[in-house]
């Protein structure tokens, strides 16, 4: 349902303001509400996404491969398949928008960060606290974690993410 308003313990806010088509592809786009500065994505990247981030208040930091980008009112930022990105929010109430394209499942991966979060399956970093939730979140982001060899990640996290689906941990339709 577009306009789902998504609220984590932390206080942030994620509506999922709907999917709409954009040429050959569709965008997921979304409006996040942050109320306190700190990390929020460590490094990742992927293979198939691109990703918008426009600040509407409040100042944000980007890590795009090497290169360091500050963002603030109004400005925008681009982050194509295969760059090595991770971001902050740097002072209190930030709001950005956030597009997708294409969404595949990162839609269900932020509902099913939501509901871990909800049942307190996560520290206070909005990491999840079992390896298998970790798996769940994993195969859902379309991405890989820096650092890691994707070959390692597709060896260990997809096993432990049937595991997770088979023990009943979370109900995700499988991608």
């Amino acid at each position: 349902m577009d306009g789902k308003i998504l609220t984590f313990r932390d206080g942030h806010v994620i509506e999922i303001v709907g999917t709409f088509a954009d040429g050959d592809h569709d965008v997921l786009e979304l409006r996040h509400e942050i109320p306190s500065p700190g990390r929020m994505a460590g490094p990742h990247w992927h293979p198939d996404l691109t990703e918008v981030f426009r600040v509407r208040r409040g100042r944000m930091r980007f890590r795009v491969d090497r290169n360091v980008t500050e963002l603030g009112p109004d400005d925008e930022l681009t982050i194509r398949p295969g760059h090595v990105h991770e971001f902050w929010t740097l002072g209190r109430d930030v709001e950005v928008e956030h597009a997708i394209s294409p969404p595949a499942h990162h839609r269900e991966m932020f509902e099913t960060w939501h509901r871990l979060d909800a049942e307190y399956r996560t520290n206070r970093f909005g990491v999840p606290r079992n390896p298998l939730d970790l798996a769940t979140l994993w195969e859902l982001q379309d991405g890989y974690l820096a650092g890691i060899p994707a070959w390692l990640q597709r060896l260990v996290f997809p096993p432990l993410a049937r595991l997770a689906r088979r023990r009943g941990r979370v109900t995700v339709t499988t991608p």
